[in-house]
């Protein structure tokens, strides 16, 4: 079992601990907000979905989601763990790029790639495009033949099936901006499209369903649905997929009201669906690919802030403020996500009150925890928020002006800072005085 957001380790201190540190010396040292990742946790995750694949006896890729956090020193470690990474953009190419990541290991998503993007992964020799529509197969034939290449691909189906997620995050139905539709005759168009290609192999199929998933079946409904459409194209263009990614989007605790699943239960369910399905059709077993980001460093990070001010409104609300907020993460602002925290100062004392968790950005909705149980709050204690490992700094802004925080990576007894915080130069780097 993975630790949850109940389960985090205390010293003898009273203090919260992030692997074998003092989460409040971590703050004292790198200065807040920060946020800390638990690499055994990384390491942990990334091993379980292997395994879980391993168990099966299927060929397989188990490739990183890197926008859910991308940063050089990540995607190393994403190397040393032996997965592959899927990139969505040239940035995180690039980061890829920097880190020594071998290319025939990235795979490249995202539904508006642009002529230089798809022209920079060429040549830098990456694995696999998936193709989302037919401006980007027709930008990809352009740049292999400009090139004199050839690439692989997978083609990106929506399935018309969606999970239970919230609708920002629900990429698998029929109203997304994503992929080929299965229903309108899009799917079938861009297969015998890509087939007709020399200078493009069809590998296979990729879908996926949404993000934050809690349940197996919507997967089993994918793949059976996808199949009938693969038997049809089998007869009539003589496709048989050599891959089929079923994506990721697989749930993680962020509250003690989650119930994530195992890894191993997503893996067998889908390793389980498609060999029943290729056995219907009689066709040959895929390799298997997932995608995995938030569940592999969701509940590995964890975001420090300290408090500053507070206001207390007599029967309504005590707010407490932070130095941080929805620069750091606008998960809350954006869609209502839920998180808990603790006062990493003073873990093991009783909680007394109930106060909402304020950020600093000079926004009414800048508001990370509305009812957070704690004990009496006092300035200059530090928060630490569970579970921020996905979306956190991914999504970080500079608004109001504010510098975009630290990252460290905790292994074991070690700390290192894997991205600086930047500063007040940093803001105005690319800013240019007015000459007109």
């Amino acid at each position: 079992m993975f630790m949850s957001v109940m389960t985090k380790k205390r010293n003898e201190q009273g203090h919260l601990m992030i692997g074998d540190i003092d989460a409040v010396r971590l703050a004292e040292q790198y200065q807040t907000p920060m946020f800390a990742y638990d690499v055994n946790a990384i390491r942990n995750k990334a091993r379980a979905f292997k395994r879980a694949f391993e168990q099966t006896g299927i060929d397989y890729q188990v490739a990183y989601a890197s926008k859910a956090f991308s940063c050089i020193a990540m995607v190393q470690l994403v190397h040393e763990e032996g997965l592959s990474l899927d990139v969505v953009s040239g940035g995180e190419l690039y980061t890829a790029i920097q880190a020594g990541f071998p290319m025939e290991n990235v795979h490249f998503n995202g539904n508006n790639k642009s002529r230089q993007e798809i022209r920079e992964a060429l040549q830098a020799g990456i694995g696999c495009f998936v193709v989302d529509n037919f401006h980007e197969l027709e930008l990809l034939e352009e740049e292999c033949e400009r090139l004199q290449t050839q690439t692989n691909i997978l083609l990106r189906i929506t399935p018309g099936v969606e999970g239970t997620t919230h609708s920002y995050i629900s990429t698998g139905g029929e109203d997304s901006k994503f992929g080929f539709d299965l229903f309108n005759g899009q799917a079938e168009a861009a297969v015998e499209q890509s087939l007709a290609v020399s200078s493009i192999q069809l590998q296979g199929l990729h879908f996926h369903i949404g993000s934050q998933l809690f349940e197996t079946s919507v997967l089993t409904k994918a793949i059976a649905t996808l199949y009938r459409h693969i038997e049809h194209w089998h007869t009539l263009h003589g496709f048989i997929p050599e891959v089929i990614n079923a994506g990721g989007g697989f749930g993680i605790s962020y509250t003690r009201y989650d119930e994530p699943l195992e890894p191993e239960a997503f893996v067998e369910t889908i390793v389980h669906s498609i060999r029943e399905e290729s056995g219907r059709c009689h066709l040959p077993l895929p390799e298997v690919w997932i995608e995995p980001g938030r569940s592999i460093v969701g509940e590995a990070g964890t975001t420090l802030y300290t408090i500053g001010s507070q206001k207390e409104i007599e029967h309504v609300r005590h707010y407490v403020s932070v130095d941080g907020g929805m620069t750091d993460n606008i998960r809350p602002a954006l869609y209502g996500a839920r998180y808990e925290a603790e006062l990493a100062n003073r873990v093991t004392q009783q909680n007394e009150k109930m106060y909402a968790v304020a950020g600093k950005a000079c926004e009414s909705g800048d508001m990370l925890i509305y009812d957070l149980p704690l004990p009496t709050v006092k300035s200059g204690d530090i928060l630490a928020v569970f579970s921020t490992g996905a979306y956190g700094y991914a999504m970080a802004s500079n608004y109001n002006r504010l510098p975009r925080p630290p990252v460290v990576f905790v292994e074991n007894d070690e700390h290192q800072l894997v991205v600086e915080s930047e500063n007040y130069a940093d803001l105005v780097r690319n800013d240019r005085p007015l000459t007109m």
